[in-house]
């Protein structure tokens, strides 16, 4: 059976080889094969203008060569292998949608070509081109050939606004020093029509509602010599009266119920209740009247703004409110020109109860599931905030590997309460923007069972602050961040453990966290539209204990270490800086880059940040070559190792991963990546008793390195993917490099290094 599938595969290699070779084999009678065009380009001022102009008329020229991988024309290879079957034969549908029928020559119109070019080279502001085409036949294929004499490109002399008294004359003149026309530049109709849309945006932000680029016209004078032309801005006579006038709004109707059902209801001006100037029809009573005045970026009076008018419909949106928002401008009917305007908010339903259930695999060989249950009051006291109840149950077994039956169980809840605004205490702000400010108040309980190790229970509160500027910039300020974690139960045999291995001790004891912590994200792919270089950065910064460690005069080092709550208070500063690159390939392939770097120094009352705030490295999201918290700290290794889970944290951070993600087909992408980290502790081994944990100026010799292939399912909604990797590099070992061990025929060796990671979302 192999031996058929090899010999069918050469055989079709063979034949496409073959069939590559003399794409001219099957050519209707009289015809050539049309191979593509060449321009020549002549009387350019410069070389780089004129590699540019011959890419650019190239580009226009028509019809299409077959296209060709690697030299071949593979999609015409397919065409005439198969060019006699029926069109719904299975051959036949693979060469309709695989192949590709030739170009031929007589296809090629050389004619409307040279108006095409011509045309291309006036509007770059080559006024005397010339362009001709000829054919070139050889035996059975055919190009053709373009000559370009471009001549002098002209370029702009002066540039003149209209001078007239009126308003809307003075607005485009005071628009003049943004203008894209530059003494000196080239004349380019892709410029002048740029140009017009700057002005017409320009007036939109300045009441000039129905005015639109059409009512501009840029005049040309190109016979004062020298290749200079003088352009003049005017407004065609033609403009309606209403596109002249600059319209401030009128009266601001808002129908906070509306549906297309009850539309004309929902519409009764009976209904409205005025408002410091908004008109809220809401006769249910749904919302508070000053939800809709926080929302609103203009007032009754203010002249139109169509920045201010996009502002309060993405604001509207971003509320999470309402299911549809739309709105719409009358002429009011006054005697000055006014707009009236309308929103129609349709809400979404002001309840939710929700219920999941999810599989995980972990890098650990930990697999389980987790039911989650959540409710959402997305209007509560009718004021827009969100108030969300939830609560998990989980577990994590242990099927196989040296640590089978240390498993995980977990349950926990959390209460948010979000309100759409800043609120802080004897201050009110008013931010205008896109995005309405959040204030965040967090509550939270989880207890955490290890089989065989210890259970924990921890709280958390948090107070704090989300904003953003634009989609791509958010900002996380949290005054006030207060966790306490306790242990319940310590099992005798983690108690023997804790004596033989330093570091676990830490895992168990009361830690008791009063801080506050900052994030700023910048992120280029938040529209979901990638540019071919985009970037994304996330930095965090964490403080705690401070205030308490300056009261108490704290010093764990010297021995006087200070409790609340019968737990010592952590007194660190932690920043986490990750920073990535993401490089476009094609329409779909991606060369995506990350690194991660992380510091946490601990004083005063603490000599390692909290367990619970400590860095890790290991993992489906991390070095993925290695188990989950098994790398580091630096070049230490746990002491028998073998008889537990690994559980490795540290105060430092540094990781690298680079990633290429090749487009296969549909939702499916390829991955080859390389990984590289560790972590560390900042303090020595006189406190921490683990030797090499320390970092020093040799923490770039002590990385760990993996590298791994992988899978991944994009279908947009969510991403599945499947990393397999191995290590290349083991710091804690003697010499640490191990790629000269890879061998993927030994069963033992696949087993001790090869490492699966089956997860949801992209590494980064």
């Amino acid at each position: 059976m192999n031996t058929m599938k090899i010999y069918f595969f050469c055989s079709l290699a063979a034949c496409l080889l073959w069939a590559g070779c003399s794409p001219t084999k099957h050519l209707p009678p009289n015809e050539k094969l049309y191979t593509g065009a060449s321009v020549t380009v002549s009387g350019a001022s410069s070389a780089r203008q004129k590699k540019t102009l011959q890419s650019d008329l190239k580009g226009l020229t028509r019809p299409k060569p077959n296209s060709k991988v690697l030299g071949i024309p593979l999609k015409l290879s397919i065409y005439n292998m198969f060019r006699n079957k029926k069109a719904k034969s299975f051959f036949g549908k693979l060469r309709d949608k695989f192949g590709e029928p030739p170009v031929l020559l007589s296809q090629v119109d050389l004619e409307n070509n040279n108006k095409i070019l011509q045309n291309y080279l006036e509007n770059k502001g080559y006024f005397r081109a010339k362009v001709t085409g000829d054919t070139v036949v050889k035996g059975k294929s055919a190009s053709a050939r373009y000559k370009a004499d471009a001549g002098t490109q002209y370029t702009i002399n002066s540039v003149n606004f209209p001078s007239d008294s009126s308003i809307l004359s003075r607005t485009i003149s005071a628009s003049a020093p943004e203008s894209f026309f530059k003494k000196d530049g080239p004349f380019d109709l892709d410029v002048i029509k740029a140009e017009r849309t700057r002005i017409d945006g320009y007036l939109k932000e300045r009441g000039f509602y129905f005015f639109g680029p059409d009512y501009l016209l840029i005049k040309t004078d190109s016979t004062i010599g020298s290749s200079k032309v003088n352009l003049y801005v005017t407004v065609k006579t033609s403009t309606p009266e209403n596109a002249m006038q600059v319209y401030r709004i009128n009266n601001v109707y808002i129908y906070s119920g509306y549906s297309l059902n009850t539309a004309r209801m929902d519409t009764l001006m009976a209904n409205a209740k005025l408002y410091k100037g908004y008109y809220i029809i809401d006769p249910r009573n749904r919302y508070k009247p000053y939800l809709f005045e926080e929302t609103m970026q203009f007032s009754p009076g203010e002249v139109y703004n169509r920045t201010e008018h996009n502002l309060t419909l993405n604001r509207l949106i971003n509320l999470n409110l309402f299911k549809f928002v739309k709105n719409r401008f009358e002429i009011a009917k006054v005697d000055s020109p006014k707009l009236d305007a309308y929103y129609y908010l349709t809400p979404m339903p002001s309840k939710s109860l929700r219920a999941e259930v999810t599989a995980i695999s972990r890098s650990n060989n930990l697999n389980g599931t987790q039911l989650n249950l959540s409710f959402l009051n997305r209007n509560l006291f009718r004021s827009g905030a969100q108030m969300s109840l939830s609560a998990y149950i989980g577990s994590d077994v242990q099927f196989s590997g040296a640590y089978r039956g240390y498993n995980t169980y977990r349950t926990g809840a959390e209460a948010d309460y979000v309100i759409p605004r800043f609120v802080i205490p004897f201050v009110s702000i008013r931010k205008r923007g896109p995005f309405a400010p959040r204030t965040t108040i967090k509550l939270g309980y989880d207890i955490l069972q290890r089989s065989k190790l210890y259970t924990l229970n921890s709280y958390r509160f948090e107070y704090g602050y989300n904003w953003k500027k634009d989609i791509t910039t958010s900002h996380e300020l949290y005054p006030i961040s207060i966790s306490y974690v306790q242990p319940l139960n310590v099992t005798e045999a983690y108690i023997k453990l804790q004596d033989s291995i330093p570091g676990l001790r830490r895992a168990t004891e009361p830690q008791f966290i009063l801080g506050s912590r900052y994030e700023f994200i910048y992120n280029q792919l938040a529209n979901n539209l990638q540019k071919r270089n985009a970037f994304y950065f996330d930095g965090v910064a964490d403080i705690s204990g401070n205030f308490a460690g300056l009261f108490t005069g704290a010093n764990a080092k010297a021995g006087r270490t200070k409790n609340i709550a019968n737990a010592a208070f952590a007194q660190y500063v932690k920043i986490e800086l990750d920073g990535r690159y993401y490089r476009k390939f094609g329409l779909k392939s991606t060369w995506a880059n990350r690194i991660d770097i992380g510091i946490g120094y601990p004083y005063g009352n603490s000599v390692e940040i909290p367990y619970i705030k400590q860095f890790f490295s290991g993992g489906n999201n991390s070095l993925r070559g290695f188990r989950s918290r098994s790398v580091g700290p630096g070049t230490y290794i746990t002491p028998n190792s073998t008889s537990f889970i690994p559980d490795q944290t540290g105060d430092i951070k540094f990781e690298v991963n680079t990633e290429l993600r090749p487009h296969i087909t549909g939702p499916l992408y390829g991955a080859i990546f390389l990984d590289a980290g560790n972590i560390w502790l900042a303090n020595d081994t006189l406190y921490t008793h683990k030797p090499g944990s320390q970092f020093t100026s040799k923490f770039m010799s002590q990385l760990a390195i993996d590298a791994g292939v992988g899978v991944r399912l994009d279908i947009t909604v969510f991403v599945i993917r499947l990393d397999v990797a191995f290590p290349l590099r083991k710091p804690w070992q003697v010499p640490p490099t191990v790629i000269n061990q890879i061998d993927f025929s030994n069963q033992s060796w696949r087993k001790q290094n090869i490492v699966y990671n089956l997860a949801i979302g992209y590494p980064f």
